[in-house]
This record gives structure tokens, sequence and C-alpha cells, in this order.
């Protein structure tokens, strides 16, 4: 391992243990398993939380069949095979976990709704070291992170603290998009990642506003509901990404992309206006 390599991570470790330190644990609110959608249909609780974790299954599945069938996704690393099998693995398992969770809400069952997700999370950041790094590093990273996302939920389990698992499921929505945006991509299309982004955003917005928008759509359907539904859009979003794209021969990031762009518009204007301006009109 490089020098460089090291010191990131001791860094990396520090900081996390002086943030630890410094600030106060931060126990799960049992207000949370107080969903605003708590009616049954056909014997089943919480009818409408759990039967929308179903698109979860479909698209993990999906997903697994195309990594591994006819290599439909022409994954080019062994590591991205792994990566992306870990991904749909979680995915496939939340349609499970959540749903078992939402039967009947509780601290318990949530560890089956959380683990999963992460293993989807931090299979996820291995990848894109992959992908904009080094694929050596991204693939020794699978199992350390995935393992790190696995200590967080038990840790919070043990000690009723959520700061490790905040920081596995938070830092990876603000990493990614940026990484997406600033490094250069090995394939093309990476404009999906960010699309993935923004539903998961838009997903984490719906469930802090569960009982608002309950009210606001006459009690047809929550917030929480619809977060599922907005979550199960991002592996979507990757899925056509992984049957769309091609290596990229010019790797340049979108950042670069768009700034090209940008430059190209706006001298496409002053040169229209200049044409304009020198017109001259004809004299009879």
């Amino acid at each position: 391992m490089e020098k460089r390599t090291i010191y990131l991570w001791i860094i990396a470790v520090f900081t996390f243990m002086v943030l630890m330190i410094v600030t106060p644990a931060v126990p799960q609110s049992q207000e949370y398993h107080n969903f605003a959608d708590q009616r049954q249909f056909l014997g089943i609780s919480n009818m409408l939380n759990v039967v929308s974790n179903i698109p979860f299954l479909v698209i993990g599945l999906v997903g697994l069949v195309l990594c591994h069938y006819g290599n439909n996704f022409k994954l080019s690393l062994q590591g991205e095979v792994w990566g992306w099998t870990c991904f749909y693995i979680g995915v496939a398992a939340v349609g499970f976990g959540s749903s078992y969770y939402h039967l009947q809400p509780n601290d318990t069952t949530l560890v089956w709704d959380r683990l999963p997700m992460t293993i989807a999370f931090t299979s996820l950041v291995a990848i894109f070291i992959m992908e904009r790094i080094d694929e050596k590093k991204g693939t020794a990273s699978i199992i350390p992170l995935i393992l790190a996302g696995i200590i967080s939920i038990l840790y919070w389990r043990f000690f009723d603290d959520l700061r490790p698992y905040a920081v596995v499921q938070f830092v990876p929505c603000i990493a990614l998009p940026m990484m997406a945006i600033l490094l250069p991509p090995m394939y093309t299309h990476s404009t999906y990642w960010l699309w993935a982004a923004a539903f998961y955003l838009l997903a984490k917005i719906q469930e802090a506003e569960d009982k608002p928008i309950y009210e606001l759509t006459h009690h047809v359907v929550s917030g929480h509901t619809l977060k599922h539904l907005s979550a199960a859009l991002v592996p979507v979003f990757l899925t056509l990404m992984l049957a769309k794209r091609t290596i990229e021969t010019e790797r340049v990031s979108l950042l670069i992309v768009w700034r090209s762009s940008w430059t190209k518009v706006k001298k496409d204007e002053i040169g229209a206006q200049s044409c304009e301006y020198y017109v001259v009109p004809n004299q009879e």
C-alpha cells in the first residue's frame, strides 16, 4: 500500500475518532417507527409501506441476472462483477428486510431494514473507487467497506448510537455525486449517477415529510411509501447506466464537459450578437 493511501486512512480514522469523542451519542428515536400510514389491508399491517418494497426485490434480481448471464453489462473488471453483485444483493435484500420491518416496526426489525441498505451503499463506494481512482484499491475495499457498514449497524444496536451508521449512510450521498462530477469516468453515461443521487435525495425528503404528504394527499399515500418508490429508482437508473454505457475514449470529468459546453454557448451568443450588430440595412 502506498504511503499516501496509508496517510489518508490514518487521517480518516483519526477524524472519525475525534468526532466520536467531541459529539454526543445519537439514540434511535422511537417516534421514527410511528409512520403516518398504518392502515391494514388483506390482513397485512402497514400494507402500503410493506408492498412498496417489491420494486427493490424486482430490480435487485434483474440486476443480478444481467450481471452474470451473458455479460449484458459488459463488465471488464473482475472487481466490478463482485462490486455490482454485492450491490444488487443488497438491493434485493432491501425488498425482504424493509418489508419485514414495516410489518412490525421496532428497533429489532429495523436492523434487517438497514443492513441490506448499508451493503448496497458501501458496495457503490467500492465500485466508484474502482472506476474513478484505482481498480486494485477499489476491489480490495469491497469487503472492508461492507464490514464497516455491518459494524456501524451492530454499534447502533448494542450502544443505541446512530453516529457511525449516519457516517456510513450520508458520506456516500455527498461523496459519490461529487466524485461523479469532479473525477474523470472510465465509462460513458456518467450523468446517470447524478439522476440516481437526485432520486435518493427526493426519497429522503419524502421520508422526512411522511405525515404532511399523507395529509396533503388526503390519506391516499404517505411520504414513506413514496420514499420507497423514489429510492427504488436509484438502482433502476444505475441499471440503465450499466446497460447503455461503453468505455470512455476521452476521460474528461463532467465538470470540464459542463464548462466547455457553457463556454461554447457563451461564444455562440456573443457571435450571434456581433452578427446582428454588423448587419447593415439595405438602402433603396
